[in-house]
Parts: structure tokens; sequence; C-alpha cells
């Protein structure tokens, strides 16, 4: 059952950049931007957004047996 096993260059070549990562980052202004965005833009807009919208929809849907009058 064991015979040759040929291996796809493109993830051993991902497998290698994914090892040596940390030899090779650099925090430059690009990578400082992104970040910023990532981990403090991004999650503070959604928190803001969701505290803003907390209670102003009405989601529950009509069921059998409501009458149209409720909605």
């Amino acid at each position: 059952m064991g015979g040759h096993v040929d291996y796809d260059p493109a993830l051993l070549k991902w497998n290698e950049m994914h090892r040596n990562r940390t030899k090779f980052f650099r925090l430059n202004s690009r990578a400082a931007k992104l970040t910023f965005w990532m981990v403090v833009a991004i999650p503070a807009a959604t928190l803001g957004l969701s505290y803003w919208s907390e209670g102003r929809y009405e989601l529950k849907g009509k069921r059998r047996g409501d009458i149209i009058k409720e909605f």
C-alpha cells in the first residue's frame, strides 16, 4: 500500500512561510494600521452599533393565532 507521495509545492511553500513567520515579521506602518483596524476599530464599531441598536427593533414575527392588530 505504501507508495510514493507527491506533495503540493504551494502547500510546502506556505508551510515554510508559516513556520518562519516570526523570523521575518516587522511591525511597519502598514502592519500597524492593519492591526489597529482589526483589533481596535472594527470591534469598537461593532460594539457601539450593538449598544445603539439595543431594543430599537422588534424582531418577533407573527405566529399562528396572533392577531394582525398587534403588528
